[in-house]
C-alpha cells in the first residue's frame, strides 16, 4: 500500500513517468491491432476484421442515437480511439502490476488510474466540443446556445461546463483507480503469510489460496468496470458533442 508513482524530473518540471509510459503502451497495443486488422481488408472478415468493424458499428451507434448522422459522422474515428484507449488502458493495470521493490515505485499500472490523465482526457474532449461547437455554428450561434432558452440560464450554463469536465474525469479516475486499490489489497492479504516469521509452508499456501478466488472473482469485475466506463466515456463525450454541435 506504500506504492508511489514513478516521477521524472526534468527543466524543475515533474511528468508522471509510468503515466506516460503506460499511456505509450496502450497506444503501441492499439496501433498493432488495427495495423494487423486492417493491412489485408478482405468482403470476408477474419475474426480481428469482425471485431473491429463491430466496434466502428458500435460507435457510429453510439452517435446517431446523440445526434444527426450528417453532422455526427465527422467524429467517428474520435469515438472510436478514445473507446480503444479508454479500454486499453483500463485493461492494462488488471492482470498484474509492477513496481520497484526498493522504491516503491509503479512502473505497470493503468494510466487511467491516474488523476492527472483522466482529467486531461475530459480537458481534451471538453475544448474539442467548443471548437466544433464554434465551426459548425459560428459565433453567435455558439454563443446563443449559453442564452437558450432563457438569458437567465446563462450562470448555469457555465457551472454545466465546468461540472461536465470534472465528472468525466473524475468518474473515470475514480472507478479504475478503486478497482487497483482492492487488487492490492487483496494480494497484500494473499502474500501476508509469506512475511510471517516462522511461517511453515502450509501457512504461506493457505494465506495464498485465501485471496485466489476473490482476486480471480474481482478481475473478473474489473474487467466489466474497465469496459463499462469506456462506453460511459465515449457516450458522454458524444452526449457534449451533440449539445455543442446540434440545436437544442
Amino acid at each position: 500500500m506504500d506504492h508511489v508513482m514513478a516521477k521524472w524530473e526534468i527543466y524543475g518540471l515533474t511528468f508522471h513517468a509510468s503515466t506516460i509510459v503506460m499511456s505509450f503502451v496502450a497506444s503501441l497495443i492499439i496501433f498493432l491491432l488495427f495495423f494487423i486488422g486492417t493491412r489485408n481488408l478482405s468482403v470476408r472478415p477474419g475474426k480481428l476484421q469482425n471485431f473491429l468493424e463491430w466496434t466502428v458499428d458500435f460507435c457510429r451507434n453510439i452517435i446517431k442515437a446523440n445526434m444527426s448522422w450528417e453532422v455526427g459522422g465527422r467524429f467517428i474515428a474520435l469515438a472510436v480511439t478514445l473507446l480503444f484507449y479508454v479500454f486499453v488502458s483500463n485493461m492494462l493495470g488488471i492482470p498484474f502490476e509492477i513496481y520497484n521493490k526498493e522504491t516503491h515505485e509503479v512502473w505497470w499500472k493503468s494510466p487511467t488510474s491516474d488523476p492527472a490523465m483522466a482529467l486531461s482526457l475530459s480537458v481534451f474532449v471538453v475544448l474539442l466540443t467548443h471548437i466544433y461547437g464554434l465551426r459548425i455554428n459560428g459565433m453567435k450561434g455558439y454563443l446563443k446556445g449559453y442564452i437558450t432558452p432563457v438569458w437567465v440560464l446563462l450562470p448555469f450554463k457555465i457551472i454545466e461546463e465546468i461540472a461536465n469536465m470534472l465528472t468525466l474525469g473524475m468518474r473515470l479516475f475514480g472507478n479504475i483507480y478503486a478497482k487497483e486499490i482492492l487488487m492490492i489489497l487483496i494480494v497484500a492479504f494473499g502474500t501476508s503469510g509469506f512475511g510471517i516469521e516462522g511461517a511453515g509452508f502450509m501457512m504461506k499456501f493457505l494465506s495464498g489460496a485465501a485471496a485466489m478466488g476473490p482476486l480471480v472473482i474481482w478481475q473478473a469485475f474489473s474487467i466489466f468496470i474497465g469496459t463499462l466506463q469506456a462506453y460511459i466515456f465515449v457516450m458522454l463525450a458524444m452526449v457534449y458533442m451533440s449539445h455543442k454541435v446540434e440545436a437544442h
